[in-house]
């Protein structure tokens, strides 16, 4: 009995042994190694910023890309009606894609991809690369500290460490990618603007002080000029939340608009008139949509931005007139 006892314990310390080599093999397998040292060979051979004609960027599985496309020597976003991307911002990620290089190699397995964030169906950055000799998709994955980060190109295992390019630099958002300015006057050159909204339409004007009144005073009013001033610093520096190209469609509501802002302002020697129409609300986001005439770009604006124009009325423009105090009682 103690022999076959003794026998048993034996196998069992065998079978505990192969399964901790297997444990140990599969760690060795599927965990990243350490970077390895050396220069390497460029990612995508050949590759070079000037080729690069696009750019689609997607955040994350399921998430809706943005592309940026190169045309002529200016880049633009093709599904906002080619609406201007800054190009120095563009520049230098075409030069840190073709400079990537293979010189830190940490896993050669498939089932190292998801869980470095570089899978297919699991990534970081997906960023897809246009060129006149072809096409290539990168996958930006986990970060593996020191401001490096996985990477993998397409159609390839390897799975490599770069920092050269970090995925932060790589926005999914358009609005990253472009100037988020869309009305840019100075405010010290307006002299007159008009507000019409569901409230009804009210003029300003600015004397030769710079002090703003309401043009319809009665006797006894005085106009509140920081309400005033807070209305114009909001229309003549007027932040979008994104471009939505130069097609007019019913939904942006500019047929019934909210509100209709018409300024007068100095260029030089010159007055312009420039108008900026509010129109619907989105009920997904509640920006609201917007159309400047200097603009051929319809565009979303945050509600925080415009909603004081859509909904003040008159009495917001004046001084609140003082309550008489009490008569004492004899």
């Amino acid at each position: 009995m103690m022999v076959t006892s003794l026998k048993f314990s034996r196998l069992q310390q065998i079978l505990a042994g192969v399964l901790i080599l297997q444990l140990a093999l599969a760690v060795f397998v599927l965990w990243p190694r350490p970077a390895a040292s050396g220069g390497g060979e460029p990612l995508i051979p050949g590759l070079k910023a000037a080729d690069i004609t696009a750019l689609t960027i997607t955040g994350d599985a399921g998430a809706a890309p943005i592309k940026l496309a190169k045309q002529g020597d200016a880049w633009v976003a093709p599904e906002a009606g080619n609406y201007p991307v800054d190009a120095t911002k563009v520049a230098p990620i075409l030069d840190k894609l073709a400079a990537i290089k293979t010189g830190r190699l940490v896993a050669q397995l498939p089932a190292s991809h998801a869980q470095l964030q570089v899978a297919a169906d699991r990534f970081v950055r997906r960023i897809e690369i246009a060129t006149a000799q072809g096409a290539y998709t990168l996958y930006l994955g986990s970060s593996a500290g020191s401001s490096t980060v996985h990477v993998r190109l397409d159609g390839q295992d390897n799975v490599y460490l770069t920092n050269g390019l970090n995925t932060w630099e790589v926005s999914a958002e358009l609005l990253s990618w472009v100037n988020p300015i869309y009305v840019a006057i100075s405010s010290a050159d307006v002299t007159g603007f008009t507000l019409k909204n569901r409230n009804g339409e009210f003029a300003f004007v600015k004397d030769a002080q710079g002090a703003w009144s309401l043009t319809d005073l009665a006797g006894d009013e005085a106009t509140n000029p920081n309400n005033v001033v807070s209305q114009v610093d909001l229309f003549t520096n007027l932040r979008m939340t994104k471009p939505l190209g130069t097609a007019d469609d019913p939904a942006y509501g500019m047929a019934d608009p909210s509100a209709v802002v018409t300024l007068r302002y100095k260029s030089g020697d010159e007055e312009k008139t420039s108008t900026v129409t509010i129109g619907a609300q989105d009920p997904t986001d509640k920006a609201y949509y917007v159309k400047s005439s200097d603009s051929p770009y319809y565009v979303k604006v945050a509600s925080y931005s415009v909603e004081t124009l859509v909904e003040r009325g008159r009495d917001a423009f004046l001084q609140a007139t003082p309550t008489p105090a009490a008569t004492p009682s004899q």
